[in-house]
Order: structure tokens, then sequence, then C-alpha cells
């Protein structure tokens, strides 16, 4: 969690009617595991065209970026670049974490514009707020101010025709007093414009039941990463069906999420990465979707 932490700083400075949700079961699921492909950061940057490659030999059909940025683009791609190189390896890049941080802080909106422009190069649907520094979170007061910038940023990508997540970790679930800053998220934010990449690891390591955050907000979660945690190291992760997550049962209320792209995610590994990778492919594809 604290690399993760890290990098996101230094790369970047009521519910809502049957209509709204997807119906992910009539949508060729097995053909829709996508990987986020932080899970490869120690190798990614140094390789790009063998990793992708390597993804798409493992199964996936899609992924999730991070790190983008006007200096640096997809570790050294620009996006028509990167695009044609997903192309050829028969991959898609439907979502990205971009990081937010300066938005929130002092709406600049030239590094959003960027990210949209790049989303909409590479094919994109979904611009992912990934992490928010401290300084954003510390309060009730705080929360609600990044609740009001993700309306202004959803509002942008909407104009783009894209839309806007947001990526949890577990201090969102920390309480303030009454609530706790992901309730005061969900709370301030339009249903229609704003979405949630729900981590549910990071959901059932804080304590709570992605289920029934699902039924209180039907049709929100069109993203999940799909982490697993270890059975004798909750801190960790391990490979998807090896751990102490009950996925067959969160996916069976997929639809009532409004599951549109599930995304592996694993930040540690004791196997070969890209050995695990695939044993979580089989598994998510043989028991989890259908």
């Amino acid at each position: 969690m604290n690399s993760r932490r890290a990098f996101i700083k230094n790369t970047s400075f009521a519910a809502a009617g049957a209509l709204l949700i997807p119906t992910f079961a009539c949508s060729s699921p097995k053909k829709r595991i996508g990987i986020q492909l932080y899970t490869l950061r120690e190798t990614l940057p140094k390789d790009v065209k063998g990793v992708i490659r390597k993804v798409a030999d493992a199964g996936y059909k899609e992924v999730e970026t991070y790190g983008y940025s006007l200096q640096n683009k997809f570790w050294g791609l620009d996006p028509k670049a990167f695009k044609s190189l997903l192309e050829e390896n028969g991959l898609k890049a439907p979502s990205g974490h971009y990081g937010m941080d300066k938005f929130f802080t002092d709406g600049s909106t030239e590094e959003l514009k960027s990210y949209i422009e790049a989303t909409k190069i590479v094919g994109g649907e979904y611009i992912s707020v990934p992490y928010l520094g401290e300084g954003l979170r510390k309060d009730v007061d705080g929360y609600k101010r990044v609740a009001a910038g993700l309306n202004k940023a959803a509002e942008l990508c909407k104009a783009s025709g894209l839309k806007l997540t947001y990526h949890n970790h577990d201090f969102e679930f920390q309480p303030h007093g009454d609530t706790t800053g992901y309730q005061v998220m969900l709370k301030e934010t339009d249903p229609k414009l704003v979405h949630f990449e729900i981590d549910l690891y990071w959901v059932v390591r804080a304590g709570h039941d992605p289920i029934a955050m699902f039924k209180e907000n039907p049709g929100r979660f069109p993203l999940w990463h799909v982490k697993d945690m270890d059975k004798a190291k909750p801190t960790i992760n391990t490979e998807i069906g090896s751990g102490s997550i009950d996925f067959k049962r969160i996916f069976d209320n997929a639809k009532i999420a409004g599951l549109e792209y599930p995304f592996l995610e694993q930040e540690n590994f004791s196997l070969d990465p890209f050995e695990s990778i695939k044993k979580s492919y089989n598994y998510i594809n043989t028991e989890l979707v259908r």
C-alpha cells in the first residue's frame, strides 16, 4: 500500500433506477477480464512491448493503465503508439488511473484535459481517480470538497464522451464522526455522473461487505479491482481463489453493482508475476464470470 501511495504522489500533483444498471450477463464476460497494469509495475517500464505481449498470452483482453503524464506518456509511448501496441496484441484499455490531486487542490484543468485527450486516443471509456493525498482527506469538509471536484471533473469527462470513477483504498472508510469519507463521496456526488471503481480487497480489509454497498448504491460500481487477501497474512495479496475473499458470492451480485469491467490487481507476489497473473486469470475465467 505504501509503495502505491508513494507512486501516485510522485506521478501527479436515493438509489439509481434499474435502467442505470448495465447488464453484465449479456456482454460476453468471459472475454472481458482485464488487468490493472500497476500489477506489473516492476517490469513494465523496462519492457513495455514484452509485458503487454505476456499479458495477452495469459488470456487477458483488457488492461487498465496507470501513471500517464505529458512528459513520460505511457512508459515512453505516446497514446497513438500505445493504442497500436494494444491492438497488435488484441487488447483494449477501457480505463486508466490518472492522478487528480492538483485538480482537487487548485481547480486547474490542464492535466485533466491531457488525460481526457489521451484516453480518447487510446479508445478508453473511463478516467479513474486512483488516490487522494493526505491533505485532501483530513475531515468531512475535505471529502465534500473532493466530491465537488469529482462532480466538476465528471462534467468535463462527460462533455468528451467519457465517464469518471473513484478508486478506493481503506482510508476512505475511517470514521469522521457518524460518517466516513466514502459515504460522503457517495452522497455528495451525482450518481448520473460519478461512478466508483471498487477495490474489493481494501473494502474487505476495512471491515465492510461489498455486497451491502452494492445494494445500498445499485449501479454505481461499473469497475472492480479483483484482488485477493492472503489467508495467513491479510496485509498482502495472493492469487485470486487462493485467498480468503469469497469472490463467488461477490460476483453473484455483479448485476446489482453494475459491473462492466473486472480488473485483476495484485501488489505483491510469492510466484513469478506472469505465472501468478495466469493463475488468477484461469480462476476468474472458469469460476467467476458467467
